[in-house]
């Protein structure tokens, strides 16, 4: 009876035990569905810090938001990070604005539906009084040899950003190669850029859409703007998922199908700073 008895009350312990782990086994499991399951709503986006600083995504993506029920996630940084993050697989979309490498990106096998969304204009700010007289300049290439002739203060992202990489171009298009006291590589986002060419009274490449959203703050003004060279695309592509399983294509593609959407077409083109439009949808000839 004695026996007995002690192993009835083994028997009750260890059926308490196994009811318990099952319990909390079958917690875990409706944590980890929960988390699943809010992390689809999830979008992961890496995208340019001029979308940022410009303000524009501020007024897009509430409204796509609200519509789909997607929360977008942003992280901005210049166009060359932005895309080794989705090669990486940490994001789910990428929104740049640098041709040449988002077709690598594409070719690579990393990316997915690439669609263009708008475009708008580079252009080059200085101080008013204008040292380098390049305002009268339509080329770009020829306001940048001006200014590396006389020695002038140059401010650049130095970053490997979609600016920077245009940056680039119309130096080589100078045939200079920029060094000295006079060019100053912050390795930072538009707006610091921006500040900093203002503090130094130099000049600087920018996209337009940042420089009118800060133009109150600073006293740089456009000198050359319009030149083909300064044509400034921006592109939206997912992360292929052949390539990382785990992002969130669903809401990718969601995204960026809104993006081009006559909704959002409507809200790009109708995106002012001092009643001037910063971005534009048709595409130009």
């Amino acid at each position: 009876m004695e026996t007995g008895g002690r192993n009835a009350a083994m028997g009750k312990r260890t059926f308490t035990v196994l009811t318990c782990i099952a319990i909390l086994v079958g917690i875990a499991v409706v944590a980890v569905t929960a988390t699943r399951k809010a992390g689809s709503n999830i979008i992961k986006m890496a995208t340019t810090t001029s979308l940022q600083d410009s303000g524009l995504l501020g007024t897009l993506l509430p409204n796509f938001e609200k519509e789909s029920g997607y929360k977008v996630h942003v992280i901005a940084v210049g166009s060359g990070k932005a895309l080794k993050h989705g090669e990486n697989g940490d994001v789910d979309v990428v929104f740049t604005h640098d041709p040449a490498a988002e077709e690598k990106f594409m070719k690579s096998g990393f990316g997915v539906n690439r669609r263009e969304v708008m475009y708008n204009y580079f252009v080059v700010v200085g101080p008013e009084e204008d040292p380098a007289s390049i305002r009268a300049d339509e080329d770009a290439a020829e306001a940048f040899k001006k200014i590396a002739a006389g020695n002038y203060t140059f401010v650049s992202r130095g970053d490997e950003s979609g600016t920077h990489v245009k940056e680039k171009s119309i130096w080589s298009a100078a045939g200079i190669a920029p060094s000295g006291k006079w060019y100053v590589s912050t390795g930072q986002g538009m707006g610091a850029v921006l500040t900093i060419a203002d503090e130094m009274r130099g000049y600087a490449l920018t996209d337009k859409a940042t420089y009118l959203a800060m133009r109150d703050k600073i006293s740089l003004v456009i000198l050359c703007q319009q030149s083909e060279k300064l044509l400034n695309r921006y592109s939206v592509m997912a992360v292929n998922p052949q390539r990382h399983s785990h992002v969130n294509s669903a809401g990718a593609n969601a995204l960026i199908e809104w993006l081009v959407s006559p909704e959002a077409r409507k809200a790009i083109t109708n995106f002012t700073k001092s009643g001037e439009q910063l971005f534009f949808v048709e595409r130009p000839e």
